[in-house]
């Protein structure tokens, strides 16, 4: 007669202890990681609300300076989320193993969660200093506070989920800064983060909605000001489609062993 064996529980304290490691090795540059975001959103409204805001008093309805507060949030957020976790996870890679792999009781779900969670805490984070120095420079009415948070908490975690699979495939240090510089932060730029996209040629504008940055900038600022640039239900469906294909790739991952090991 063969014993059965019994289902393996949800190893809670694994994913506490990897998101507390992760968060206190931001906490060790807690100085950099709270001033930078402050001087770099108070340098973009001096170049933009004050430069161009005062040719530009209003697009959509909304005065040009808290016009563009979701598109920086959106910035900060794609950035750091991606940063994040692809540094989190490429490290111990890079310095030999990623030791909670060779933990028989830590499984790939809970890596997971303990990396991403860990990210997508410290970009959040980052994404409410930003709201509260923006308030510091022009008057905010956020209509929608609930989708906010949630469109806020949905898109930190599936870029951090991306920034975990950019730091699994990077082989070197250069890699890890490749897609953010080259294509994230152009493609935000061109996502009407400081813009309405309904300003553009019809040629331009068609154009731009080939970009995925697009929706996320304008179903979040939907959540501020009830103005958007595409259909709000066409938005989250992106968002939570991108959310999925990351997901399918990370459990490939784990399933195939790529590049899990330097």
């Amino acid at each position: 007669m063969t014993a059965t064996r019994a289902p393996r529980r949800f190893n809670r304290n694994a994913v506490i202890a990897i998101y507390r490691f992760e968060v206190h090795r931001a906490l060790r540059t807690l100085i950099q990681s709270l001033v930078t975001p402050v001087i770099t959103t108070s340098l973009y409204f001096i170049v933009f609300g004050s430069a161009i805001g005062s040719r530009m008093h209003s697009v959509s309805g909304v005065p040009y300076g808290a016009f563009i507060v979701p598109g920086l949030i959106m910035l900060a957020l794609f950035t750091e989320s991606i940063a994040n976790a692809s540094f989190g996870i490429f490290y111990p890679k890079f310095t030999g193993a990623i030791f909670e792999l060779l933990s028989a009781p830590v499984s790939p779900l809970e890596i997971v969660l303990g990396y991403v969670g860990a990210a997508a805490s410290k970009s959040i984070a980052l994404g409410l200093i930003i709201l509260a120095t923006s308030a510091l420079f022009v008057p905010l009415h956020i209509m929608h506070p609930a989708a906010m948070i949630a469109l806020l908490l949905l898109t930190a975690t599936t870029f951090s989920m991306f920034g975990f699979i950019i730091g699994i495939w990077a082989q070197g240090w250069e890699q890890i800064q490749l897609i953010p510089a080259l294509i994230m932060t152009p493609l935000t730029f061109l996502g009407g983060a400081f813009y309405s996209i309904d300003m553009l040629p019809p040629a331009w504008r068609t154009f731009s909605l080939f970009n995925p940055v697009v929706y996320l900038i304008s179903a979040f600022r939907w959540s501020f000001y009830e103005t958007h640039d595409v259909g709000i239900g066409v938005s989250l469906a992106f968002t939570v489609g991108f959310l999925a294909i990351c997901a399918g790739v990370v459990a490939w991952i784990f399933r195939t062993g790529y590049r899990l090991k330097n």
